[in-house]
């Protein structure tokens, strides 16, 4: 498995890294003023917000399980991708809010507050069955609040022109829409990437943690916020995709040895371009229309996810 996935990671990475220059090709292949309409306005923030949003989910995962020290903890299962749709709802709808960088700071907002309430029901290093079940709630609570506020928001067509993006979309996104999301996100990002040695002494107890000068309680309110900012801008924008940020990680730690602060960079090029190649299959599937990129990421993730839950109890009653 460990060989498979060293042998993937390359191509992943690879891909991430040149499928942002396909656009650029019609530059040359078609008329140029058209070429640059459709590279400026069409595919460009589209592949740009793929590679942002999926090295996001990526890192941010693999944070969360290194702050949880459970497999399970991504953000989507923890409650923050719903907290971030709810955040950017009251944002847009109720709070009226238009421009990119108010929704993703209510985006953050919303995100922020469901880690941290995650954070208070399950403790510091949750078992996989408290996180379950207070991300579950989390997340169900935060959903139905968001189509609540859609149904009662003061447009009438507010829960229909939403569906797209609350199922996750890239469609029809603009570059200042990629700037208001990659400002905050890769600020969040770049603190993260900073703490993989907290990260990997974590992971040892938070004893050793203090003892290498680190400084538990401080890092776990580093984590909790940059995650919540990465995540909250990048659904602002894109909406709330699953799974990706439960993928990636687990795929980087089998490279890694098992170190969790050092998967977070590994995770972040294999996020990328799991997001670049769900967002192609969304685009290719033969119905006469693209699927939502949600829908792509759940139908390959679910699998996964039910085979590390069942390893689990595997494990606990060998």
């Amino acid at each position: 498995m460990k060989a498979a996935v060293g042998i993937a990671l390359p191509l992943l990475a690879a891909a991430a890294l040149l499928l942002p220059w396909a656009p650029l090709a019609a530059l040359w292949q078609e008329d140029g003023g058209l070429a640059a309409t459709v590279l400026t306005e069409l595919r460009l923030p589209r592949v740009l917000l793929a590679l942002l949003y999926g090295a996001t989910l990526g890192v941010t995962g693999a944070a969360l399980q290194a702050l949880f020290a459970n497999p399970l903890a991504s953000p989507d299962i923890t409650g923050g991708s719903s907290g971030a749709a709810l955040g950017a709802v009251v944002g847009g709808y109720w709070l009226g809010l238009t421009e990119p960088l108010g929704l993703a700071a209510c985006g953050a907002a919303g995100a922020l507050l469901a880690l941290a309430l995650l954070l208070l029901a399950a403790g510091r290093r949750a078992d996989t069955p408290t996180l379950l079940l207070a991300g579950l709630a989390i997340s169900l609570a935060a959903g139905a609040a968001t189509s609540l506020l859609l149904a009662l928001a003061p447009s009438p067509f507010a829960f229909y022109d939403s569906f797209d993006w609350l199922m996750g979309s890239l469609t029809d996104r603009s570059l200042p829409q990629v700037a208001a999301a990659a400002v905050p996100a890769l600020l969040a990002l770049g603190l993260l990437l900073a703490r993989t040695a907290a990260l990997d002494s974590l992971a040892l107890g938070e004893d050793v943690a203090a003892s290498l000068g680190f400084a538990p309680g401080r890092l776990r309110v580093e984590v909790v916020a940059a995650s919540a900012v990465a995540v909250g801008a990048c659904v602002s924008v894109c909406g709330a995709v699953g799974f990706v940020g439960l993928i990636a990680p687990v795929l980087a730690r089998r490279l890694t040895g098992g170190h969790p602060g050092r998967a977070l960079l590994p995770a972040a090029a294999i996020g990328a371009a799991l997001l670049l190649g769900a967002d192609l299959l969304t685009r290719l599937a033969p119905l006469g229309r693209s699927i939502p990129l949600g829908v792509i990421t759940a139908v390959a993730g679910t699998p996964l996810f039910l085979w590390i839950v069942v390893r689990m109890r595997w494990r606990l009653t060998a």
